[in-house]
C-alpha cells in the first residue's frame, strides 16, 4: 500500500525536494539533473517536461528510456532498507535515486556517485 502511494506522487513534487536537499549541502540542481540523466537515460529537457506535465513518480521510472546498467552497483541503506536487496523493482529504482542524492548531499565526488 505504501509503495502505491509513492508511485502515485507527482514527479513535480518530488523533484524540487531532491534539488533542495542537494542545495542545502552546497551542491547544485545541475548535479541532481546529471544524476537523474545518468540513472534513467532521460535528457535534461525530458526531466523538465516531466516536471511540467505532472508525470507520476512511478511512471517516470517505469518509462525511463535507458536505465543505466551500472545502477546495479549502487549499494547502501535508504529508509532503513538495503537498496541492493529490494525485491520490488520499481521501488528499487526510486531508492537508487534517493541513495545517489544522499551521496551527493554528503559531499561525495560526482565520478564516485556515477560509478565511473
Amino acid at each position: 500500500m505504501e509503495d502505491a502511494k509513492v508511485y502515485g506522487m507527482s514527479f513535480a513534487k518530488v523533484y524540487p525536494l531532491l534539488v533542495a536537499k542537494a542545495e542545502r549541502k552546497g551542491r547544485s540542481k545541475e548535479e541532481v539533473d546529471r544524476i537523474i540523466c545518468w540513472l534513467t537515460g532521460y535528457t535534461k529537457e525530458e526531466i523538465e517536461d516531466a516536471v511540467k506535465n505532472t508525470v507520476s513518480y512511478g511512471d517516470f521510472f517505469q518509462n525511463a528510456p535507458a536505465p543505466n546498467p551500472k545502477r546495479r552497483y549502487i549499494k547502501g541503506v535508504v529508509c532503513g532498507v538495503r537498496v541492493e536487496t529490494m525485491e520490488e523493482n520499481l521501488m528499487q529504482e526510486i531508492r537508487y535515486l534517493d541513495k545517489l542524492v544522499d551521496e551527493l548531499a554528503k559531499g561525495k565526488p560526482m565520478n564516485k556517485i556515477l560509478r565511473e
